[in-house]
C-alpha cells in the first residue's frame, strides 16, 4: 500500500458480527507509481473501484450470514474489500478470495489482522487468461461483477472451469442491465437459475434496485 493513498477505518455490522475494515477513503484515490495496474489494463478512473464498500457487497454479506457453508469449498470472485470473505472467515468457512487488482491482497492481509482472523487464501486472477490452479468449488459468490458486456462470457467461462459438478453460484447484481445475458450463458453451461430480490435492505442508506442471481447445477437431477 503506497503512502500517498488516503484510507479510512470503518466497522460494518452483519447480524451480530462486526467486520472491521481498512478501505480507501473515497473513490478519488489513485496511486500507481510503477504503472503496475496500468499494465494490467486498469485505468486511473477504474483503479479505486476495488477499494471502497459498495451496496452490493453488503447485500451479499447479509445474504451469506446464515447460509449453510458446512463442508463447502467457497470462492469469492472479484472480492475487492472482501467483506463477505471476512464474514465467512469469522464463521470458520473454507473461503478463498480472488480479484484482478494488484492492491487487493495488501488490503486483505491488513483486514484479516484487524479482525484477528485466520489466513484467507488469495489469488490474483484474470478471467480472460485463467491459468490459475484454484481447483474446483462447491459454492462461488460475488457482487457487482458485470461492468461491461464482455465480462459476461468471461465470467461464465471462469465459473464453469472452477465449479464442482454439483455446485451453486450466488451473485449480487445492482442492476447494470446484464443479469439476463449472464443467466442465458449459464443456462447454456447446464445451470438452472433464478433471480430474487433481497428480502430486506434496511442496512443500506438507499433502496437496492438490484437482484440476487442464483445458479444451480446437480447432475443427479438431470
Amino acid at each position: 500500500m503506497t503512502t500517498s493513498l488516503r484510507i479510512r477505518y470503518q466497522t460494518i455490522e452483519i447480524g451480530n458480527n462486526d467486520i472491521h475494515l481498512c478501505t480507501l477513503r473515497d473513490k478519488q484515490q489513485f496511486s500507481d507509481p510503477k504503472n503496475t495496474a496500468l499494465n494490467l489494463g486498469i485505468s486511473s478512473a477504474t483503479w479505486p473501484i476495488f477499494g471502497v464498500i459498495w451496496p452490493s457487497s453488503i447485500v451479499l454479506a447479509h445474504h451469506m450470514l446464515d447460509f449453510d457453508t458446512k463442508e463447502k469449498r467457497i470462492l469469492e470472485i472479484g472480492c475487492g474489500m472482501a467483506l463477505t470473505s471476512l464474514l465467512l472467515n469469522e464463521r470458520q468457512a473454507d473461503i478463498t478470495a480472488t480479484d484482478y487488482h494488484p492492491e487487493v491482497k495488501i488490503f486483505l492481509d491488513r483486514n484479516i489482522q484487524l479482525n484477528s482472523g485466520r489466513n484467507i487464501a488469495f489469488e490474483r486472477v484474470d478471467w480472460a487468461d485463467d491459468t490459475s490452479e484454484l481447483g474446483l468449488f462447491d459454492l462461488i459468490i460475488g457482487s457487482d461483477l458485470l461492468y461491461e458486456d464482455l465480462h459476461v462470457p468471461l465470467l461464465a467461462k471462469f465459473i464453469q472451469k472452477h465449479t464442482q459438478p454439483k455446485s451453486e453460484i450466488i451473485i449480487v447484481d445492482p442492476g447494470r442491465g446484464r443479469k439476463n445475458k449472464l443467466s442465458s450463458k449459464m443456462t447454456e453451461l447446464g445451470f438452472r437459475s433464478d433471480h430474487i430480490k433481497p428480502e430486506n435492505t434496511y442496512y443500506l442508506e438507499k433502496s437496492f434496485k438490484g437482484h440476487i442471481l442464483r445458479y444451480y447445477r446437480d447432475p443427479k437431477s438431470i
